[in-house]
């Protein structure tokens, strides 16, 4: 090839890589903010919804006793509105966050991050509630978070070892089926309509 042809193919496809990567910047901030507004819905539903804890949920008119036992749910019985990883991420495999995968032991969770807490009910016994990360103290190695119930807004000091940071992407369960939640695996799932979370084993993983 003459130097000529040579200069010209380098300079198109200098110009093809920079429109290229102009096109996944714009991709990204779609996604952002396709992102922002999922998460603004949530927050939306939550705070619209009839709201209730462990053990509060009533069934004609008797208080359920029940909800912090272990029992069958499918996947879409709970929905979160985490952002997707980019491209990149996912061809060098699931990471950190995304579906399954967990976080690493050394992560500090940011704030606006939403978390599982574990805190003390009112009647002295301990629940999973989702909450929103407000700061970490790297000095006392704690954090501090906000209960997501707007009714019953409260906010937390809490270690560690009593969050668990929620996933951020969402996985693909055909590309990605090691990011899934496995049959008969414990979690923790949100019961309808309340920001309490309970114990439940996965009956069956997406397909799709």
């Amino acid at each position: 090839v003459s130097p000529y042809y040579r200069t010209k193919l380098r300079g198109l496809y200098t110009t093809a890589k920079a429109d290229a990567e102009a096109e996944c910047n714009v991709l990204r901030r779609a996604l952002d903010k396709i992102a922002e507004i999922k998460s603004l819905l949530e927050e939306r539903r939550i705070g619209t919804a009839a709201r209730g804890r462990c053990g509060e949920a009533k069934k004609g008119g008797k208080t359920s006793k029940n909800l912090q036992k272990p029992f069958k749910i499918t996947p879409k019985s709970f929905k979160f509105t985490p952002k997707r990883a980019n491209l990149r991420e996912f061809l060098l495999g699931p990471p950190p966050l995304c579906g399954a995968v967990p976080a690493a032991g050394d992560y500090v969770a940011k704030p606006g991050d939403k978390v599982a807490a574990r805190v003390k009910a009112l009647e002295g016994d301990e629940q999973w509630i989702l909450a929103e990360v407000v700061s970490y103290s790297h000095a006392a190695n704690k954090y501090e978070v906000d209960d997501i119930d707007e009714e019953g807004k409260e906010r937390h000091t809490l270690s560690r070892r009593r969050i668990i940071p929620l996933p951020q992407w969402k996985t693909n369960p055909e590309t990605d089926p090691e990011a899934l939640f496995h049959k008969d695996q414990l979690v923790l799932a949100l019961y309808p309509q309340t920001t309490c979370f309970y114990r439940a084993l996965i009956h069956a993983p997406p397909q799709r």
